[in-house]
């Protein structure tokens, strides 16, 4: 036997061996994401788990990475489309672009998956007030309970949030106001507005400093301005509006198998640890800063179409 003939067959038997005792073979899967700080820390985790599978991802805003994977779809180059948030994740089952699958051994809670498998949410950002203890016994102002106290006279100037031309933190606010309790209480809020910020954490910041007493934001905000020692309290309100992330498998992608185990990988409760260092709620009950025990999530009665939205917005508001 010759000497390339006889390794020919080692790398054969090795094969083989490898196919009838179930070794993985080294491989890789393409992600698409919304969110590098969160990607970043599941990849790593990932990774360190099953190191024999390399991920490569592509990162963008959540509307260019949907409108990528669409584009794509009758040649995916994506094996995963994920960390987008709920909106998306509609538009790309729609469009064809998911195929169903569930986890295996899945930790998720009910609420957060797709009655019809195509997707898994893994976390929801939810909306909460910052408010200045001090600036509120200076003012001699009531401590706010729930976001139909914001209306009130008593809060004149006294609030900053997000503007929802610019943010989209701003924009899931807003959007829920104007679900649950229609354009006339946005209008009687935008009386009692200081300042719309560029930014989710505008408001968060202005009331932090005392410039104002309540500053509306998300949750790992509310929780990182009390935590820094400012005199805040955090409080939600009766309901919480709320965005939330997940991800599906794209259909016909180049790595079935790998992007599976990714997935399953995320429905657990290793993702989730991971997870709950970096986001507000996470999907895997037990982690993550909030409790969704504690709290109503809002689940809007009416499709959103955000750039609409914002044309009202400025027609309705900012023209008055």
């Amino acid at each position: 036997m010759t000497h390339s003939r006889s390794i020919r067959r080692l790398a054969a038997a090795a094969f083989t061996l490898a196919l009838s005792t179930g070794t993985t073979l080294a491989g890789e899967i393409v992600v698409y994401n919304a969110s590098d700080s969160v990607n970043t820390a599941i990849v790593a985790a990932f990774e360190k788990k099953h190191p024999d599978i390399k991920v490569k991802f592509v990162s963008g805003s959540t509307g260019p990475i949907a409108e990528r994977a669409i584009a794509e779809k009758t040649k995916p180059q994506a094996d995963i489309v994920y960390l987008v948030n709920n909106v998306a994740l509609e538009q790309l089952k729609q469009a064809g672009v998911f195929e169903p699958y569930e986890p295996k051994e899945s930790k998720i809670n009910a609420d957060f998956r797709d009655p019809d498998g195509f997707y898994n949410k893994y976390f929801a950002t939810t909306m909460c007030m910052v408010v200045n203890k001090d600036r509120l016994a200076q003012k001699n102002l009531p401590m706010p309970a729930t976001w139909e106290d914001l209306i009130k006279p008593v809060y004149a100037k006294e609030i900053s949030l997000p503007s929802p031309l610019k943010s989209g933190t701003g924009g899931a606010i807003l959007t829920t106001f104007v679900d649950a309790f229609g354009w006339p209480f946005v209008e009687n809020l935008n009386a009692n507005v200081y300042q719309y910020s560029d930014g989710g954490s505008g408001g968060a910041a202005l009331a932090g400093s005392g410039e104002v007493a309540i500053g509306l934001t998300f949750d790992t905000t509310c929780f990182e301005t009390k935590s820094s020692g400012k005199p805040v309290e955090i409080v939600y309100g009766r309901i919480t509006p709320n965005v939330a992330e997940g991800g599906g498998l794209v259909a016909g992608g180049p790595n079935p198998a790998e992007a599976k185990i990714f997935l399953d990988f995320m429905a657990s409760e290793d993702a989730a640890a991971v997870l709950g260092k970096v986001v507000g709620a996470t999907a895997v009950p037990g982690h993550g800063l909030v409790d969704l025990n504690t709290i109503t999530l809002w689940k809007m009665r009416r499709p959103v179409d955000i750039a609409e939205f914002r044309k009202e917005f400025a027609s309705r508001i900012l023209k008055q």
